[in-house]
């Protein structure tokens, strides 16, 4: 089978196609005919080298934590799933920018309906990092107010959702090649954070703050005065230290695989109360390009690969 592999960190030019066996289920495991996989920015980190004593890599290892598919072949030990079932998961393995992969059944559920089966792939990462963010962290609820900061990407896309969902009101941040999409997924207020100022378009401060943005500890702890008195700053990048005195909380976070929220996810995809904003559908060999055009910061959205 085809798989997109790196056999050591670096530049876009590592990623590779490469023809390997067909990965055999092993125990409580089943093999998936990958239908799509996507591209979460956090990869550029582990490609790289730059995650590499938080997430140590066996090289050559095969990119791809998103999965959605069809289930060929079960392993032993049984499974809930049978041949033929749809289903979507996060591999923490990786694995899944390839034609199969074989994950652990604990670890998946039913794709929703309501999507293409590909799209569905945009769905557990950042999904479940948005949902985690709103919902553990920043306990969003009705009536509260919520800024999220870099709603143009794919966590930002879900964590917009979730937020009306529970009841608030959003003003987000996206820049202009983002910001119909940002409005059309339910967005109260858009922001082009490239040239007008947060103060200007905020009702006062805000109840939670959601930091998706890359940016230094310098910048991001610039939104806690954005932040009311008992509020909350939640980051899923970098840490922000809260200086004495200020009566807001700050936390950073890194997502866990929880394929209960990813059932509930599910439900609320195919409920049509939340929408898997797809921005692209591209070919799995174009794996490397999509890295590059995403470090030029030329992407938005959830892009999906097909194999």
């Amino acid at each position: 089978m085809r798989a997109m592999r790196i056999h050591g960190y670096g530049d876009v030019s590592v990623i590779r196609q490469d023809i390997v066996p067909r990965p055999v289920p092993g125990h409580d495991e089943v093999l998936i005919r990958v239908a799509g996989t996507s591209f979460n920015p956090s990869e550029i980190g582990l490609r790289s080298g730059l995650l590499s004593s938080v997430f140590p890599l066996d090289l050559p290892y095969t990119l791809g934590w998103d999965v959605a598919g069809t289930v060929v072949a079960v392993g032993d030990g049984g499974s809930t799933f049978a041949v033929g079932d749809r289903v979507v998961g996060r591999v923490d393995s990786g694995g899944a920018a390839a034609e199969y992969v074989s994950a652990a059944a604990d670890r998946l559920v039913r794709a929703p309906a309501a999507v293409p089966l590909s799209d569905a792939a945009a769905i557990p990462v950042a999904g479940l990092t948005a949902w985690q963010a709103v919902f553990e962290h920043a306990r969003v609820t009705p009536g509260q107010w919520v800024l999220v900061n870099g709603a143009g990407g794919g966590v930002g896309g879900f964590a917009v959702q979730l937020a009306r969902h529970a009841g608030a009101r959003v003003v987000a941040t996206a820049s202009p090649r983002s910001a119909d999409a940002v409005r059309r997924l339910g967005a109260d207020r858009v922001v082009d954070y490239t040239t007008t100022p947060l103060d200007d378009v905020l009702p006062g401060p805000v109840d939670a703050v959601l930091n998706l943005v890359a940016a230094g500890p310098e910048r991001v702890a610039a939104l806690l005065p954005l932040v009311r008195p008992g509020g909350v700053l939640v980051s899923i990048t970098v840490a922000v230290e809260v200086p004495a005195g200020v009566p807001v909380t700050a936390s950073r976070f890194v997502a866990r695989n929880d394929p209960a929220q990813l059932a509930e996810l599910v439900k609320l995809v195919d409920a049509g109360l939340v929408r898997v904003d797809v921005a692209a559908s591209r070919p799995l060999a174009d794996l490397a390009a999509v890295h590059r055009a995403a470090e030029a910061g030329l992407t938005r959205g959830k892009v999906v690969l097909v194999p």
